[in-house]
């Protein structure tokens, strides 16, 4: 078999003319296993990192199999996230057409009624998120006796966000000899217990699973302290000025303030909210893939499985909770052999974190520092630059204790600038200085005190604090809780 080309794997016309004006002409590793498997009805477990063409992998054998002169559903393809069951419908779509299939999609959060009425159409292929789909299955408005191919997508995500036991209810559903893909960048005993409970002797594809992120991927990380962390987020978007980056965060509270900050600094962003209405989101993709907005604050929940174009940059502004996260996070860039970087911005304290990743990935995070608007090594030389150490202006390379220390004077002696000052104050008002002058002192005290006055007045500004540059959906939605 003839692996370096679609029609060597068995891939026929039109399919081969549509893969060629895409500029599609060569098959990924992940698609020389799986297609040949999946067209000859074997059921797929494949694992392999995001960005190498899943998709493409198991749809071009689902699309080929239809059989359009049959009006009745013989296919479904699920994915956990609606912005992946989208992305997988308009590629499902594109590729569909040229055989004459018909292809819906049944996503949570849209309209029901107007997908109800296009399913009289009686499409041959169904791409959605199971919740939606057990829905309309107890509506009784959709049959599964006809599926003979089913696909789930992003299966461990699947899993996290406990759909698997909607996934088994639509199995249960489905002709007996069906045939079943799962696909995914990371696979775990959970899934290989449903897949030897659903599957008929599966065919195992890992390419590559001891390298779980692309190797045109470059990744590296910044040291800075917390309260600092936005300000690098500016500093390394402005260097690298990629046209769009991602930006991901572990809580959706902090979101809205996040995205606030990064259009207060002219750098036009969005939001993608996990709780946020379909049509939002889907508006803020469209607008992110436009170029409209350049840089998207994101959940992992999501942007999981999310495919964009010229995605030169990710960034962690938090870090992945776990290393599958991290995988799946940087792979939205570095995608079928395209370079991408990954940065992650972190305080001291979460250096650990990115050690664990580098060493249970097999993969180098370097260490870099932002010094006069350039990129370079920790400690690395520099003109009329001293070794800084984290914690003490080695990200800003300005501080008051830095400053004295370099000028060679005794600490605390050297001359204080205005701005030096002002900085030095609210440290104490903030807690973070142990000592300056007299003022600043009396401030910090002021501060102390004002915080036991005040009582539950500090949650509520707070609270404000978080609120500002939010939507109003999610400002009511805060104010009820």
């Amino acid at each position: 078999m003839n692996t370096t080309s679609f029609a060597g794997l068995g891939i026929e016309e039109p399919l081969l003319s549509r893969l060629a004006e895409y500029g599609i002409n060569e098959p990924s590793p992940v698609q020389a296993e799986s297609i040949p498997a999946a067209l000859s009805g074997r059921d797929v477990l494949a694992q392999s990192q995001t960005g190498t063409g899943k998709t493409l992998a198991y749809l071009l054998p689902v699309l080929q199999k239809m059989n359009t002169a049959e009006k009745t559903l013989q296919g479904i393809v699920l994915a956990p996230t609606q912005e992946l069951a989208m992305q997988i419908y308009r590629e499902a779509e594109k590729y569909g057409e040229t055989l004459g299939v018909g292809v819906q999609a049944l996503i949570g959060g849209a309209a029901i009624k107007r997908q109800l009425e296009r399913l009289k159409q009686h499409p041959q292929l169904v791409v959605g998120t199971p919740g939606r789909i057990r829905e309309i299955l107890a509506l009784r408005k959709l049959k599964l006796h006809t599926v003979r191919m089913v696909v789930v997508d992003e299966v461990d995500q699947m899993f996290q966000l406990g759909g698997t036991a909607d996934v088994e209810h639509i199995l249960r559903g489905t002709l007996r000899e069906r045939q079943l893909m799962f696909l995914s960048a990371t696979i775990n005993g959970e899934i290989r217990n449903l897949a030897g409970k659903e599957m008929t002797d599966p065919v195992e594809i890992g390419i590559e699973p001891e390298q779980r992120t692309a190797k045109s991927l470059e990744h590296i990380y910044f040291l800075t302290e917390e309260r600092d962390k936005i300000d690098m987020l500016r500093r390394i978007i402005r260097h690298y000025d990629p046209s769009r980056t991602i930006v991901f965060i572990n809580h959706t509270d902090n979101i809205a303030e996040v995205e606030a900050k990064i259009n207060y600094v002219g750098l036009n962003a969005g939001a993608l909210y996990g709780d946020a209405d379909k049509t939002v989101r889907a508006a803020t993709l469209r607008r992110f893939r436009e170029g409209k907005i350049r840089v998207l604050i994101a959940s992992d929940i999501a942007a999981r499985g999310l495919d964009i174009e010229e995605l030169e940059l990710v960034v962690n502004l938090d870090p992945p909770p776990d290393t599958e996260h991290y995988v799946h996070r940087v792979g939205r860039t570095g995608r079928m052999g395209r370079k991408g970087l990954a940065v992650s911005i972190i305080s001291p304290k979460e250096e650990f974190i990115i050690r664990k990743f580098a060493r249970e990935l097999r993969i180098t995070i370097s260490a870099r520092e932002m010094y006069a608007g350039k990129v370079i090594e920790p400690n690395a030389s520099s003109s009329g630059r001293s070794k800084a150490t984290p914690g003490k202006g080695r990200v800003s390379g300005l501080s008051g204790q830095g400053t004295a220390k370099h000028s060679g004077a005794k600490e605390g002696t050297a001359k204080r600038t205005p701005a030096v000052r002002a900085a030095e104050g609210r440290e104490v008002v903030s807690g973070n200085a142990s000592g300056s002058t007299g003022g600043a002192k009396r401030a910090g005290t002021g501060a102390v005190k004002g915080n036991r006055t005040n009582g539950g007045r500090k949650n509520d500004r707070e609270q404000d604090r978080k609120n500002k540059g939010a939507p109003r959906w999610l400002k009511e939605k805060r104010n009820k809780e």
